[in-house]
């Protein structure tokens, strides 16, 4: 009988020398983590929550962790953290984790139906550029007219939208940003009718963006498939 009691007092004592334990260690680490926040370290931030949702599992823990990952632009791990699969009952920002990680991984079947979930649950004009875009380059046209035409109809003067194909990232009006897409979708539904319509939808987004340098560019390309390319002259003219 004395056996059977000294082990349940030391299941016992054990039992609470681990809780006590893990509370400090809890402690600790939302501690770490503020500290971090703090400094701005985000190793630090991603070390301390890894170690908090060890000791506490949690969702939102993980959709947090997930969304640190993503926006410090370290996309596989933010997955690897929440997964890719739709889940109609995952969080607004697991779900924006997993739009945004797999279309930067070029993942745009995956990301679109991510896309989606957003959009339904909170439609506006920026989610409906991002959609037009996917929808655009995966060639669902119909879809992306739609949605450029909502995104035109009710954006605000003062939305913007960043650009990042240069060193030095820029912001253009929203509205410009869906003028260039419409003049890329025109000319995507017809190259050679549509060529004049096009260039003119991506002038709007430059004279509401003189700074647009991806309509710029754009811009030139199509020009220069419109044009032969003369052919140079010989030796003998």
């Amino acid at each position: 009988m004395k056996k059977v009691f000294f082990i349940m007092l030391s299941t016992l004592l054990c039992v609470s020398l681990n809780a006590q334990t893990q509370g400090e260690l809890v402690k600790h680490y939302e501690a770490y983590y503020a500290q971090m926040k703090k400094q701005g370290d985000v190793q630090g931030i991603i070390d301390a929550m890894t170690h908090l949702n060890v000791l506490q599992p949690s969702a939102a823990r993980l959709d947090t962790l997930a969304y640190i990952y993503m926006s410090d632009g370290r996309y596989v791990q933010a997955l690897n953290t929440i997964g890719f699969e739709h889940d109609a009952n995952a969080s607004d920002i697991a779900v924006e984790v997993k739009a945004v990680s797999l279309k930067a991984l070029s993942e745009l079947e995956r990301a679109l139906e991510h896309f989606n979930e957003l959009y339904k649950r909170n439609a506006n004009p920026l989610l409906a550029y991002e959609l037009a875009e996917i929808n655009l380059q995966l060639e669902h046209l119909e879809e992306a007219k739609k949605l450029i035409n909502y995104g035109i109809a009710n954006v605000k003067d003062t939305s913007m939208k960043g650009f990042y194909e240069t060193q030095r990232p820029y912001q253009v009006p929203l509205k410009a940003a869906f003028y260039y897409l419409k003049g890329l979708l025109v000319y995507t539904e017809d190259r050679d009718a549509n060529l004049e319509r096009a260039l003119g939808f991506i002038d709007q987004a430059m004279a509401l963006a003189p700074n647009f340098n991806m309509a710029r560019v754009t811009k030139e390309a199509l020009l220069n498939n419109q044009k032969p390319v003369e052919p140079l002259p010989s030796a003998e003219d």
